[in-house]
């Protein structure tokens, strides 16, 4: 589609775009517009040569000695965890040593789950959350309480609810703040002040906010997170995951998964566990150094990011993908179940539609690159970083000439 078929208004809203140079930091395949990148981020283009580099010369060449080259070889593998975290900081609204960078999203909610009903007030004993929380995040709570030997309750209750079922039986409260279906996005700083004032401990999902607009874990008093490397982080599939714990609760939060690169000293091999300072002694094994590297590097396209641009762009992509595609709601069966409220919105923007499945598999074909989420949404998702308003405007032709087909 070329550029003369955009209309003026959006072209003009890319000649001012404050990020339009962020493009070019990453790999877009021609011919495709990407809108799952809050499934996988794109490749930032400087990714592959740091690969190469700690493949073929910190692996390769130095070996061993890497673990704690430092200078020599300009990186040192034992500080990678605490490098990456000071980076993600920045971006969820925390300090350095309160966030860990390491395993899965599954495992590091596991860890925060179980040290937020350790600080919780005694005779608690309920996990209150979303109905439609991502699976993972259930799974996990559903898990911990069979370890527990089925002492807990899952308490689950639809999003608007959750207010109404602040009770004094709950310990902690387990949100997503986006949902990963329909994008919509919770109040964090007001469900986290609810919550506290009944005395309940708060766990924060932030697999879909963390990179798409700023958050702000610490003016919120928030408890714990976790967040997800892959998505809006770009960090390439599998990126290590990342976890948020305050730092009046160090001292008292139990260490579920006590590793030894989580000691204050793991190579004193002492045989009981000291904790590290800070989060710190969250990061349970050893650094996953090829994966980390990735995340590390792809981290720094946010250096020089106003992440309040990063939210105003983001708006900005959704409107128009919502007032571009709005006309074919009433000619189609498409339900929009993306807030329009901005304050109520994610980076990405949702549809209903009796053959969501089949209608996004035409959109890829077509080389419009969303998901389908079961059992009837259409998701697509926009990355501030790297999206015009030009993909924007192909996106919805795109999703007008599939539905006319498939009519």
């Amino acid at each position: 589609m070329t550029t003369l078929t955009i209309p003026d208004n959006l072209l003009a809203l890319d000649a001012r775009d404050p990020l339009a140079h962020k493009r070019g930091e990453f790999h877009l395949p021609r011919g495709v517009v990407y809108l799952d990148g809050n499934s996988l981020g794109a490749l930032p283009r400087r990714v592959p040569a740091r690969l190469a580099r700690v493949a073929q010369g910190e692996w390769g060449e130095q070996l061993i000695r890497s673990w704690s080259a430092g200078a020599d070889a300009g990186q040192d593998w034992m500080a990678l965890p605490d490098r990456v975290a000071a980076k993600i900081a920045r971006l969820i609204g925390a300090r350095p040593h309160e966030v860990a960078v390491g395993d899965s999203t599954s495992v590091n909610t596991f860890k925060v789950l179980a040290a937020a009903l350790g600080v919780a007030g005694p005779g608690r004993r309920v996990i209150l959350t979303d109905a439609d929380n991502f699976p993972t995040d259930l799974y996990v709570a559903q898990g911990l309480n069979a370890l527990l030997g089925g002492t807990l309750e899952l308490r689950r209750v639809p999003a608007d609810d959750i207010e109404a079922h602040l009770s004094e039986d709950v310990a902690a409260l387990l949100l997503t703040q986006v949902d990963y279906r329909t994008g919509r996005r919770l109040d964090l700083a007001a469900l986290t002040a609810q919550a506290q004032a009944k005395g309940i401990v708060t766990v924060w999902d932030l697999a879909h906010s963390a990179g798409a607009f700023p958050v702000d874990l610490s003016g919120a008093g928030a408890d714990f997170a976790v967040g997800c490397g892959y998505k809006f982080l770009n960090g390439g599939p599998g990126a290590p995951a990342f976890l948020f714990a305050a730092e009046r609760h160090h001292s008292a939060a139990p260490v579920a998964i006590s590793g030894w690169m989580g000691h204050a000293d793991p190579f004193e091999m002492a045989r009981d566990f000291t904790p590290a300072p800070g989060a710190r002694r969250f990061v349970a094994g050893t650094p996953v150094v090829l994966s980390l590297s990735a995340l590390d590097e792809a981290l720094d396209v946010f250096a020089d990011v106003d992440l309040d641009a990063l939210r105003a762009k983001s708006l900005s992509l959704t409107d128009t993908f919502i007032d571009l595609v709005e006309p074919l709601a009433a000619r189609f069966p498409l339900t929009l179940v993306t807030p329009r409220d901005h304050a109520r919105r994610g980076s990405q923007v949702s549809y209903r539609h009796p053959q969501a499945r089949e209608v996004m598999a035409d959109l890829i074909a077509a080389g419009i690159i969303g998901d389908f989420r079961t059992p009837d949404i259409l998701r697509f998702g926009f990355t501030p970083l790297y999206h015009s308003h030009a993909d924007v405007w192909q996106a919805a032709r795109g999703v007008q000439a599939v539905l006319e087909a498939r009519a």
